[in-house]
């Protein structure tokens, strides 16, 4: 089978995009891949985090792993700092890497943006991300769009060492959400869906409590016209609403829009209300369920322990490759 990896950072709440857009995914493909899932703490920590809140938030990442359907029999679940090897590999593939192609990352001109200085760990974030791939010999990453340039980079920097240091490296392929999950912010569809957005109303989280996932739909921008229609351009609000409902519903956004033909948006948004809390209402009970047990803590231990197996493997590969260490 081949083989999957992905993390998510545990830095708050995951809301209706990032679940839309890569966590449903991960559900979808333990069923004929080997996958590892992990929550990339370490990544987390370009900006400054209390460390008591970002424990916390790591186990509340792994029990919505777990919550959405993650099988930890079919997949592995761990914390990426409970593998040393990620940051090993990091160190080699930073000394294989260049400052022009990381300068060039389209998230670090964002984030460092009229900044006199930026965190070196910011800069080198996609570098520690191409680590997380390839130590595990991965060959499909699900992710989001905005992580493409993340994806091509870990690519050429692959390629790059196994020109040079025999075939030290799988090549990954990105497996990108597909284009009817992408969530926009419901109070500006212009933007995406984000959980550190200073209106809570802006999106919708997985833990939500169904008065607060009424409020937010029926507060969700739309338009004057009245019209249940997709178009992007002209009704962005309108459309950012049909393509959640559809996702989540399973019918077609034409099927949508003719059931709505002459209808406003109120009964519209209604009904997508009982459909988003139907759909997370299982998630949130099982999140309950496993949040403060040991079958969590449990769970991930093993999943360190399996995920160490194999890094250490490739691990011994890549030194070898180098000429890292003595020849064992």
């Amino acid at each position: 089978m081949k083989r999957v990896f992905s993390g998510v950072q545990p830095t708050g709440n995951i809301h209706l995009g990032n679940y839309l857009g890569a966590l449903r995914q991960f559900v979808e493909l333990q069923n004929n891949h080997e996958c590892l899932y992990c929550i990339v703490d370490q990544h987390a920590i370009t900006v400054n985090q209390d460390p008591k809140e970002l424990r916390e938030h790591i186990l509340d990442v792994a029990a919505l792993y777990l919550a959405i359907g993650v099988d930890p029999k079919r997949s592995i679940v761990f914390v990426q700092s409970d593998v040393p090897a990620h940051t090993e590999l990091s160190w080699i593939l930073t000394c294989n890497s260049y400052t022009g192609e990381l300068y060039r990352m389209t998230q670090f001109k964002s984030k460092s943006h009229n900044k006199e200085s930026a965190p070196a760990g910011l800069l080198m974030y996609p570098v520690l991300m191409a680590a997380d791939i390839l130590l595990y010999d991965t060959d499909i990453v699900p992710v989001g769009n905005d992580q493409k340039q993340h994806i091509e980079l870990c690519r050429n920097i692959a390629t790059r060492i196994n020109n040079t240091r025999k075939k030290t490296f799988v090549i990954p392929d990105g497996r990108f959400m597909k284009e009817g999950a992408r969530v926009m912010a419901l109070d500006d569809p212009t933007q995406k869906m984000s959980k550190s957005a200073p209106n809570i109303h802006s999106r919708i989280s997985l833990l939500d409590e169904p008065n607060k996932i009424k409020k937010s739909i029926m507060k969700a921008t739309t338009d004057s016209d009245g019209i249940i229609k997709f178009d992007i351009e002209n009704k962005p609000g309108v459309s950012n609403l049909l393509n959640i409902y559809s996702v989540l519903s399973g019918e077609s956004i034409a099927d949508i829009e003719a059931k709505y033909e002459g209808k406003g948006y109120g009964d519209f948004k209604k009904d997508l209300v009982e459909i988003t809390v139907s759909t997370l209402a299982p998630i949130k009970e099982r999140y309950e369920e496993i949040r403060h047990s040991d079958e969590l803590i449990e769970i991930l231990k093993d999943g360190s322990e399996r995920a160490n197996a194999i890094a250490d493997r490739t691990m011994k590969r890549v030194k070898d490759n180098f000429g890292l260490g003595l020849k064992k």
